[in-house]
């Protein structure tokens, strides 16, 4: 009888509860990891949106600067002479066949009124489509001197 129980203790090796112990945790560990990875994919698509807003907004101040134009004037061609090449943006985020929107193809970014300078604190391009638009938009406290 000795000699079975020395065999049963020296035995190396996972029981099978160990083994799903083990299994569990590391599937907990890789959905932490996923929605961590979606939070951060959500995070990068914002900022990559408002940059590309702010960069808009720039763009539109730095030609009214330029040409002596005041907040509220109307220009005719302001869109196309703030984007095309050579010009103060290569591409125009709001053309058809433009590089898509950083959420993805449900969101756009849309240009209320093309033709005009807007006011400090108003923004000239906005994203658009999808249910939750909004965050892909700086807030209103953000743009205050934009």
């Amino acid at each position: 009888m000795k000699s079975n129980t020395l065999r049963l203790k020296n035995k190396k090796g996972m029981t099978l509860l160990e083994l799903t112990v083990v299994i569990l945790v590391l599937l907990s560990l890789i959905s932490i990891l996923f929605i961590g990875a979606r939070a951060w994919k959500r995070g990068s698509d914002r900022a990559a949106s408002i940059l590309q807003i702010r960069n808009v907004q720039q763009a539109v101040r730095s030609y009214s600067n330029m040409n002596a134009k005041n907040a509220g004037d109307t220009v005719a061609t302001l869109q196309t002479e703030v984007f095309g090449s050579g010009k103060f943006i290569e591409i125009d985020p709001t053309a058809v066949g433009a590089k898509p929107h950083p959420a993805g193809t449900t969101y756009s970014y849309t240009i209320a009124a093309p033709t005009v300078i807007p006011n400090i604190g108003v923004l000239y391009m906005k994203t658009t489509g999808g249910t939750d638009f909004a965050d892909f938009n700086p807030k209103d406290a953000d743009i205050k001197d934009w």
